[in-house]
């Protein structure tokens, strides 16, 4: 795999990442790399979720590999970071060649370009740094579209229960709300980390809205930066089209829920909101969304 030739996709989940990677996977020389789950296996959270349900003041959320980094049982301990680095390099790359075999790539440690949807974002900059040489894709949406959809997906029948949702109960609901925010604010930030240090041809940024908006200049900007012919793209773009995507696929509890954004202002009710904003607003701020209309409108 050449280091050089394999991006990152970055960025809270229910962000379009999903539709982002099919339309790359399109493009002729990708291997796509579709919820390899690393940051959940490298960056356990800490406190648990139950904390923003049972504690009256959430404490600050934080990872495994933040809070442990300095002991020396840790198996990642910095002081042992000789040891354990290129070792991990080598696992992750071997993994990705090996699925890349499969899947029918006869070179998959030459020109082949490597495209990796990781969902759990709050290790970007540790898997920035393993890769150095690695590009960096930030999609960013508004969070509140973000918990929006994930509470659809936290409903009965929804298409996440099987792998791990639950129906939240109309009291779960804030709570839930709260830590979702949380996880939103911390993810967005650490993404930051990893693409503020990247050099400017080895980055880019695209908000969701962007995508959605302009879908052919953001592929395009992709394949210049990761060397891929973008002549197909418009045919690409039109196959994966929201309005395209079978009816009984897409909307309310399905994976493909809605492609509209705002749609939070309608699905949650104002004491929600409140909550949401008081998680997340500041970081909204920080990324140019407009919070303090949305506050005043909620009450």
């Amino acid at each position: 795999m050449q280091e050089k030739r394999l991006a990152w996709i970055f960025g809270s989940s229910r962000s379009g990442s999903t539709w982002l990677l099919r339309m790359l996977s399109d493009l002729e020389g990708v291997v796509p790399i579709d919820d390899p789950h690393l940051g959940h296996h490298l960056g356990v959270w800490r406190p648990i979720p139950l904390a923003w349900a049972a504690c009256e003041d959430p404490p600050q959320l934080s990872t495994l590999l933040d809070i442990k980094a300095g002991e020396p049982g840790y198996f990642f301990a910095e002081r042992y970071r000789e040891a354990w680095e290129q070792p991990l390099r080598d696992l992750i790359s071997a993994r990705f060649e090996a699925q890349a075999t499969e899947a029918g790539v006869e070179d998959p440690a030459g020109a082949a370009a490597f495209v990796v949807k990781e969902p759990g974002s709050h290790v970007a900059p540790f898997l920035a740094e393993l890769f150095p040489d690695s590009k960096v894709i930030f999609l960013l949406r508004d969070g509140r579209d973000v918990v929006d959809s994930w509470l659809d997906a936290y409903s009965e029948g929804s298409w996440a229960i099987p792998g791990g949702a639950f129906p939240v109960s109309e009291e779960g609901r804030i709570p839930l709300i709260r830590w979702l925010s949380e996880v939103w604010a911390f993810r967005s930030r650490e993404v930051r980390k990893a693409y503020e240090v990247r050099a400017e041809e080895d980055r880019i940024l695209i908000r969701y809205e962007e995508l959605r908006g302009d879908t052919a200049t953001c592929l395009a900007r992709i394949c210049g930066m990761i060397e891929l012919d973008p002549e197909p793209i418009p045919e690409v773009v039109e196959a994966h089209r929201f309005e395209k995507q079978p009816r009984a696929a897409r909307g309310r509890q399905r994976f493909i829920r809605r492609a509209q954004p705002g749609g939070w202002r309608e699905n949650l009710s104002q004491a929600e909101q409140r909550a949401m904003h008081e998680v997340m607003g500041e970081t909204l701020a920080e990324f140019g969304y407009d919070v303090e209309s949305q506050l005043a409108a909620a009450g």
